[in-house]
């Protein structure tokens, strides 16, 4: 007979303990009960500063959040607990429903701490702590613009939470103020030196910093909003405030029932993580292992794992915490691990200090500089992956040239075949570079079957780099062979393009290839030589390498018509053209739809009806869409500046404008853009391959966001751009994606195998790392030279009009098989055989 474990809690550590007692409880011994106090499941909170600008809470979820088809969990969100009954072993929720268990899971997680300044109740004070404290905070942020297009936001916490809250409020268009009590930012991961640093380059991007300050009253504003009075008299009137000054763990249902706690709060547990009632559990931030709380999520994941093995008689006890961190605050790399500051007796301190380069790092040694015992890193992390590891064991080399950017390597150098077995490779799931090895002699040989086997990189994805590092020091090779045609990649066979000067697919594969190709390779090239030149696809020899759609520059649909997308470029549309696609559609019976990209897509079109279709939008000044290539599909817009109150810039013409300029470029995959006019980001631009988002000071650039099967949110590239930089820094990215991305990967999954990721591609577009931005720019300047719509090109040659026939023999014979019905007084196709089903039946 199955025992019932109730969860209190549904954040990202009771989460992981659900899945980890799901994981070895084979026999169904459990029924697991989860009573999560906000209504939404769990959520990435490590991210929570992502869902600014997206605003999009699906994004956060966790996978399986709501654990479905999964009989042996319920969830109850929204369902808050006020009560524990331990002799009774059952639990009330706010609701005054008793629950009863035989073993309780505390996870209730921490809340943020309010120091008590006299009105911090005050109307506009805010914590940073959920998806609704995001929420509130906008909500606050948009009315204080509105009042003051230069309103600030305080923040009251220089540490971590306080940074991310100050990133959150720039990017709502506040200019953020952060007070912080010490002083320097962020005092448990960085020492003095390093504080000076990070406080310099967080004042450089337009950030005010009040240090060694504390906050002694809070009113409200004049005009509303708050103001708040900082130790020593000074005042400032702000919009908001959002207290990020630490957090506490919420121990009260356990200090009320009456479980023991720790002496600086937190359930007291022991390595077991059992509490004082040896039915109860704790894990996470409200757990006090051994009497010390941890507010990482890797030793929370390590509560969590701890306590589900003990429900299914294991005898696992709590490792111990690396409370390393390594984190990009503003813009900011910053670092630590093991002692970093010091406090082992006898270590000695090594640091490389370049003010001018804008770097920090320093290395803490034994006694005798043989062990590496921690270090602090500012401004350039990129040898935290291969430190961290190290921590406690003897240094491979110099520990200057480990650090410095100037000597030779630096500390890329060191190599991932440096660290020993038991290197703890991803800190947050405790895997090892032992298990990873491990993984790689068992067949994974990707980064992503690295990550699905072993977790390695799945939480804050730090240690993804060293995922690369290893598989090349394991000597696996992934072939990048197009096809068995082509021993190239996608990307080697542009270069050879290009280089070459060859037109034609026989031509290429007659010098760099073998056989006669198949349908990879030959759409792949076709795809290359249209990025390359402005030649029509379907001229000569290219018309037979294309796939259907780009065959018949139409999307083809389940019953063998066709949909016609003609551009709209923006979104923005005349009433004439309105007027003639609805007579277009009118005409010969198609249906119409507005698609998720703004414009209109007439459905139900046969081959033969496309160039008649085609001939009427061409006369009345359209063309097409692309909506059938691997090319740019829309630019989606808000109404901005224009028609909007809020709006900040005019994004209905830059949209318009960024549409008219990237039509017709052909390249790896479908390429979707959007332009906000105001961080309410209407447009949806951070879902976009390219998001552009206006600020008061001109505009910010995204890239790389993806729909999908697998979204992924854009990632800020540039900010505060005028309109000339922005489409340089566009033109650059499209180029550079169209010349090095796999054949059919998007945007996101390239960034993420880009070496580098985010930082390289800002170095390449921004910094011209490669010296290629001219050549770059120039390749785009002759795509828009020489666009031409390729509709009308093929009205225009009476050679590529002849293959648009149903029947080669009988050209004005409709295809018979071709026919439709209704559903619920919507035209719908009905396939061959297919019963016609009266309107009436489907209606649900």
């Amino acid at each position: 007979m199955s025992r019932t474990v109730v969860v209190i809690g549904h954040g990202m550590v009771g989460h992981r303990f659900v899945e980890a007692l799901r994981t070895r409880d084979q026999e169904g011994r459990w029924q697991i009960v989860v009573l999560g106090e906000e209504a939404d499941a769990a959520y990435d909170r490590v991210g929570l500063s992502s869902y600014v600008g997206a605003w999009d809470r699906s994004s956060l979820a966790l996978p399986g959040n709501s654990f479905p088809d999964d009989p042996a969990v319920t969830l109850r969100t929204g369902t808050g607990v006020d009560e524990l009954d331990l002799s009774g072993r059952r639990v009330r929720t706010a609701g005054g429903e008793w629950i009863g268990y035989d073993a309780l899971v505390l996870a209730t997680g921490s809340s943020a701490f309010v120091p008590p300044v006299p009105g911090r109740d005050t109307p506009g004070c805010h914590v940073y702590r959920t998806l609704d404290d995001l929420d509130a905070i906008r909500a606050d942020a948009e009315a204080a613009l509105a009042r003051d297009p230069k309103a600030v936001g305080v923040v009251v916490g220089g540490g971590l939470l306080g940074l991310e809250a100050a990133n959150a409020l720039q990017q709502l268009g506040l200019r953020p103020h952060v007070v912080e009590v010490n002083p320097r930012l962020m005092p448990h991961q960085v020492d003095s030196g390093g504080g000076e640093h990070l406080a310099r380059m967080i004042r450089e991007r337009g950030i005010d910093i009040s240090l060694s300050s504390g906050t002694d009253n809070i009113e409200p504003g004049e005009d509303g909003g708050v103001r708040v009075t900082l130790a020593g008299g000074d005042v400032v009137d702000a919009g908001l405030l959002v207290f990020a000054a630490g957090v506490r763990p919420r121990d009260e249902l356990g200090r009320e029932a009456g479980l023991a706690l720790a002496d600086r709060g937190g359930v007291l547990t022991d390595l077991r993580c059992a509490t004082s009632d040896p039915a109860v559990y704790a894990i996470g931030e409200v757990a006090a292992v051994e009497g010390r709380c941890y507010g990482l999520v890797g030793p929370g994941y390590a509560t969590a794992e701890v306590v589900a093995d003990q429900l299914v008689d294991g005898d696992a006890t709590f490792p111990g915490a690396d409370l390393s961190t390594k984190l990009k605050l503003l813009g900011v790399e910053v670092a630590s691990f093991g002692d970093a500051h010091g406090t082992t007796p006898g270590s000695l301190p090594v640091v490389v200090s370049d003010p001018i380069g804008g770097t920090y790092a320093k290395l803490v040694l034994s006694d005798d500089a043989s062990t590496l015992l921690g270090g602090v890193l500012v401004g350039d992390a990129s040898s935290y992956g291969m430190l961290r590891p190290l921590v406690g064991s003897t240094l491979p080399g110099d520990p200057v040239g480990l650090i410095s950017p100037a000597a030779e390597g630096g500390g890329s150098a060191l190599g991932v075949g440096a660290l020993p077995d038991d290197a703890q490779i991803c800190s947050c799931n405790d895997v090892t570079k032992a298990t990873l090895c491990s993984a790689i002699a068992d067949g994974s040989c990707t980064v992503a079957e690295l990550k699905g086997c072993t977790g390695a990189g799945t939480s804050c994805g730090s240690c993804v780099p060293l995922l690369s590092q290893l598989l090349d020091a394991e000597g696996v090779e992934v072939s990048k062979s197009l096809c068995e045609h082509f021993a190239q990649s996608r990307a080697e066979l542009f270069e050879l393009v290009q280089a070459s000067g060859i037109r034609t697919f026989s031509g290429l594969i007659a010098r760099f290839g073998t056989g006669t190709g198949c349908d990879l390779c030959k759409p792949t090239v076709a795809s290359i030589l249209a990025s390359t030149s402005s030649e029509h696809i379907l001229g000569g020899e290219q018309a037979t390498l294309q796939d259907t759609n780009d065959a018949f520059l139409a999307n083809i649909q389940r019953n063998g018509t066709y949909s016609v997308v003609p551009r709209v470029p923006g979104g923005d549309i005349t009433p004439d053209h309105l007027i003639l696609i609805g007579e277009i559609a009118r005409d010969f019976g198609l249906y119409t739809k507005i698609t998720g990209g703004q414009r209109i897509d007439m459905f139900g079109a046969t081959v033969e009806q496309l160039p008649q279709i085609w001939r009427r939008l061409v006369d009345g000044g359209m063309e097409s869409g692309q909506a059938y290539g691997k090319s740019l599909r829309t630019v989606k817009s808000c109404v901005g500046s224009d028609w909007c109150r809020y709006g900040q810039q005019d994004s209905v013409q830059l949209a318009i404008d960024l549409e008219l300029r990237y039509r017709g470029l052909r390249s790896p995959h479908k390429l979707k853009m959007g332009v906000s006019g105001c961080a309410r980001e209407c447009a949806e631009a951070r879902g976009k391959d390219v998001g552009v988002i206006a600020t008061e000071k001109g505009w910010n650039l995204y890239v790389c966001g993806n729909g999908g099967m697998t979204p992924r949110h854009a990632q800020l590239l540039a900010g505060d751009l005028d309109t000339q930089t922005l489409v340089r820094y566009i033109d650059r990215f499209l180029m550079y994606y169209i010349r090095t991305a796999d054949r059919l990967q998007r945007t996101a999954p390239w960034l993420e195998e880009l070496d580098g990721g985010l930082d390289r591609l800002r170095e390449v577009i921004v910094d011209d790392a490669l010296g290629l931005a001219e050549d770059f720019e120039s390749a785009m300047a002759r795509h828009v030279d020489g666009y031409s719509c390729e509709w009308k090109g093929v009205l225009d040659d009476p050679e590529k009009l002849s293959r648009f026939v149903s029947f080669v023999n009988a050209p004005e014979s409709p295809d018979p098989t071709v026919a439709f019905g209704e559903n619920n007084g919507r035209k719908v196709p009905v396939l061959l055989g297919q019963p016609t089903v009266p309107a009436a039946a489907r209606t649900v």
